[in-house]
């Protein structure tokens, strides 16, 4: 099939920031997009030849817009599986596919996922309740510490909770959830894997993420992750054996911990461009968004090679602020050599809120590590109100 410059048309369900990247490539190509998303402030709604606002869980909504275009794919795992069911069975190609995203939609479905397919995990129990927990932990099948999770729905941070004591139990919402293990850990590590419909497959550089001890967001994404080679080549073997069981098409990301032991635990997926890979923008020879656009289209793999060193920073609303966006000193890290902004294009702010990222690139990690502190400590994402 010819898609570019042609009649083709691709359908991106989620308007956030990752479609709005991905539009990106789909403009360098000249392929139609469309674009459905509930908020008429999406990020994503100018890159597009066209714009929908709706509901991405309601099943008409879905349907409705998946008829309108040749293939469609995702920027967000909620979205109605039973539309893209329906949508798939009419012949409409999806990416990732809904059985694919059935497994990982829920969290506790993807952790029995691993179990199920060997896949070295943190213990687990599912709970149909914050109740049921409860009573778990009342007879003394469950004890603290633990990491919470709701089941479904989490992002950025948000359904996600180290549970210490029963104190943290106060105010956890009425949801279907699960408990793991805590892991002690040296590292959060991140492999992106990229697979064509074909079968190609390619993996990006082993990452390393620091997250923000109070927000549970990654703060720092550092590639490559300044871990050993043989912990490097373990944690890619695993990631691609993930991606074989799930079977999916385009990319996924493969969230790790190395443990103090250098074990490598699959933490959770996620079937689409991710965080852990706005780096490759700058610093790869193919950016994780062009990737996913030739993994769906049944393009050759660019290469996932990187160009330089990189690291990335979140750029997150500042606490006590809610508002109209304030960039404050951004023209001051853009005065830095090899400084990258990247403005996501939301108008408020509030406090944790991803509004926008900063690559940094340069020859030597260690003097990148540096200009990311500086670059952290210098921009503000504030508001007048």
């Amino acid at each position: 099939m010819n898609y570019f410059s042609s009649d083709f048309k691709l359908g991106i369900l989620g308007g956030g920031q990752l479609g709005k990247m991905l539009l990106t490539e789909t403009r360098k190509f000249d392929i139609q997009t469309l674009v459905l998303d509930p908020s008429e402030e999406a990020p994503s709604r100018f890159g597009c030849n066209a714009f929908y606002r709706g509901t991405l869980l309601d099943y008409d909504t879905v349907y409705q817009f998946g008829k309108m275009v040749n293939l469609l794919t995702i920027e967000i795992e909620n979205v109605n599986l039973d539309a893209l069911d329906a949508l798939e069975k009419e012949g409409v190609p999806i990416f990732p596919s809904p059985k694919t995203l059935r497994l990982i939609q829920n969290k506790g479905r993807q952790k029995d996922f691993y179990v199920e397919n060997e896949i070295p995990t943190s213990p687990h129990q599912r709970f149909v309740d914050i109740n049921d927990l409860k009573k778990s932990i009342a007879k003394g099948e469950l004890e603290f510490p633990f990491v919470w999770k709701c089941a479904q729905f989490g992002y950025d941070g948000n359904g996600v909770k180290i549970v210490r004591s029963a104190i943290d139990l106060v105010d956890l919402p009425e949801v279907e959830c699960i408990a793991e293990h805590m892991v002690p850990f040296k590292n959060e590590l991140a492999v992106i894997v990229a697979r064509s419909v074909s079968g190609e497959v390619k993996t990006y550089p082993v990452v390393e993420m620091e997250f923000h001890p109070e927000a549970n967001q990654v703060e720092y994404v550092i590639c490559p992750a300044r871990i050993d080679s043989t912990v490097a080549q373990k944690a890619t073997e695993i990631a691609l054996k993930v991606s074989e069981a799930f079977n999916h098409i385009g990319l996924l990301a493969v969230e790790m911990f190395q443990t103090e032991d250098d074990e490598i635990l699959v933490n959770e997926v996620a079937p689409r461009p991710h965080n852990s890979g706005h780096y490759s923008i700058e610093a790869s020879y193919t950016s994780q968004f062009e990737n996913h656009l030739r993994a769906i289209l049944n393009l050759p793999l660019g290469t996932t090679d990187s160009k330089v060193a990189g690291i990335m920073v979140n750029l997150v609303g500042e606490e006590g602020f809610s508002g109209p966006v304030i960039y404050e000193n951004i023209e001051k890290i853009m005065a830095i050599e090899g400084v990258t902004p990247h403005i996501y294009g939301k108008r408020e702010t509030r406090p944790f809120r991803k509004m926008g990222h900063v690559t940094i690139v340069n020859e030597n990690m260690t003097e990148a590590r540096k200009v990311a502190e500086k670059v952290k400590n210098s921009i503000r994402v504030i508001s007048n109100k």
